[in-house]
C-alpha cells in the first residue's frame, strides 16, 4: 500500500519534481546564477505573457486537444493599437480596455467559426494568425511606436521602477513583499486543508493525507522562498500582481463553476455532454473568446514591458503558451489540466530559457531543447492514455 501511495504521489507531481531537478541542474551549472533575486525577477516579468496566453490555451485545449495559433499575432495587433492610443494620448484605461476589447472582439470572431460554422480550430485560428500578422503591420505603418505614458508602464510592468512600494518600510528587505508571500502560503494551506475535509466527507477523489501535506509544504516553501528572493531585490514586480489575478480568476471558473467543468465535460466526451443539455458550441465559443480577451491582456503586458510595438512581436507567443500547457500536464485528447499545471508548465519553459542564456548556449539550441522537453511531456500523457485503456 505504502509503495503505492509513493507511486501514485510521483506519477501526479511528475512535472514538479522535474521542475525542481532542472532548478538544480541550472543552479549547478550556472554557479547559483539563476537562482540571483535579479534573475528571479527576470524570471517573472520576462514570461508574464507565457502565464497570461497560457491560461487562455488550458481552455482551449481542454475541449478536445484544440488550440489558438493566432495569438502571437493578435498580442502584436493589440499592442499596435495599445501604442496608437497611447501616443494620441488618451488615459491608460481608454488604452487598456481598447486592447481588451479588441482582443475579445477577434477571439468572438474566430470562435464564432469554430463554434457554429464548424471550421477546424487549426484552419481557423491559421487565417488569423497571417490575417492579424498582417492587419499589425498595416497599422503600424512597418515602424516602431514607443510608449511614454508613465502612469501604463508602472501599472503594467515596463521600466525600472516598475514594483510595489514596501508600505512596511524594510531595511535592506522587503518586507510587504514577505508579508505577501506569508498571506500567500497561509491560504493555500486553509484551501488546501479546506478542499482535503471535502474530500473526506463526500468520499470523492483522493483522501490521501500523506501526499496532500508534501505537496504543501513543497508549495508552501516555494512561495517563501520566491517572495524572500524578491525581498532582497526591489519586492514584487507590478506584472506579478496581474498574473497572479489571472491565474486565481480562471483557476477558480474552472474549478469551481459549472462553466468552467463544461470545459472538461466537452472534452472528456463531447457526445455525452451534449445529449446531457449543455451547449457544446457555446463551450466553444467561450473557450476562444476567453483566448481572445487574455491575448489583448498579454499585449498590454508586453507593450508596457518592451515600452513600445513594433510589427515583429509576439513571434511564437502561441507555441510558448501551447508548450506552457502539454508540460505542466494538460492532456493532448482534451478533458485533462490545471490553471496549477499551466503555472508549473510555463514556470519551467521560463526556467530553462533563462538558464541557457546564462550559459551563453544559442537560442537555436535552446529551441531544440524545449522541442525536446514538449515531446517528452506529450509521450508520457500518450503513454499513460495507453496504459489506462
Amino acid at each position: 500500500m505504502q509503495t503505492s501511495n509513493i507511486a501514485g504521489f510521483l506519477k501526479k507531481n511528475t512535472m514538479v519534481i522535474a521542475l525542481v531537478l532542472v532548478v538544480i541542474i541550472f543552479s549547478v551549472s550556472t554557479g547559483g546564477k539563476i537562482l540571483l533575486p535579479q534573475n528571479i525577477n527576470n524570471l517573472i516579468s520576462q514570461n508574464g505573457y507565457v502565464f497570461v496566453l497560457a491560461t487562455g490555451m488550458l481552455l482551449c485545449i481542454l475541449t478536445g486537444g484544440n488550440i489558438d495559433l493566432s495569438v502571437g499575432s493578435v498580442v502584436c495587433f493589440t499592442m499596435g493599437i495599445g501604442a496608437l492610443i497611447l501616443k494620441a494620448g488618451a488615459p491608460t484605461l481608454v488604452a487598456v480596455l481598447a486592447m481588451l476589447a479588441v482582443g475579445l472582439c477577434v477571439g468572438m470572431f474566430q470562435g464564432y467559426w469554430i463554434a457554429w460554422v464548424s471550421v477546424p480550430p487549426f484552419i481557423a485560428t491559421l487565417a488569423g494568425m497571417y490575417a492579424f500578422r498582417g492587419l499589425s503591420n498595416v497599422i503600424l505603418g512597418g515602424y516602431s511606436i514607443g510608449v511614454n505614458n508613465e502612469t501604463f508602464l508602472k501599472v503594467f510592468g515596463g521600466g525600472a521602477d516598475c514594483y510595489i512600494p514596501d508600505f512596511l518600510h524594510g531595511s535592506g528587505l522587503n518586507l510587504t513583499c514577505m508579508a505577501a508571500g506569508i498571506i500567500a502560503a497561509a491560504l493555500v494551506i486553509i484551501m488546501t486543508l479546506r478542499s482535503h475535509s471535502i474530500r473526506k466527507k463526500l468520499g470523492v477523489g483522493s483522501t490521501n493525507m500523506t501526499g496532500d501535506m508534501v505537496r504543501l509544504v513543497i508549495i508552501c516553501a516555494l512561495i517563501l522562498w520566491i517572495t524572500y528572493k524578491l525581498a532582497q531585490y526591489k519586492g514584487i514586480p507590478s506584472v506579478l500582481v496581474w498574473i497572479a489575478l489571472v491565474l486565481l480568476v480562471y483557476g477558480y471558473i474552472t474549478k469551481n463553476t459549472a462553466i468552467g467543468r463544461y470545459f472538461y465535460a466537452v472534452g472528456g466526451n463531447e457526445k455525452a455532454t451534449r445529449l446531457s443539455g449543455v451547449n457544446t458550441k457555446l463551450v466553444y465559443f467561450r473557450a476562444y473568446a476567453n483566448m481572445g480577451l487574455l491575448a489583448g491582456f498579454a499585449g498590454v503586458l508586453a507593450v508596457a514591458r518592451a515600452s513600445h510595438a513594433e510589427p515583429t512581436y509576439g513571434v511564437g507567443y502561441e507555441m510558448d503558451a501551447i508548450a506552457a500547457c502539454f508540460i505542466g500536464g494538460a492532456s493532448a485528447y482534451g478533458g485533462v489540466g490545471k490553471i496549477t499545471g499551466v503555472i508549473i508548465g510555463a514556470t519551467l519553459m521560463g526556467v530553462i530559457n533563462q538558464g541557457m542564456s546564462i550559459m551563453g548556449i544559442s537560442a537555436n539550441y535552446q529551441s531544440a531543447v524545449k522541442g525536446l522537453v514538449l515531446l517528452v511531456a506529450v509521450l508520457v500523457d500518450v503513454l499513460s492514455k495507453k496504459e489506462n485503456a
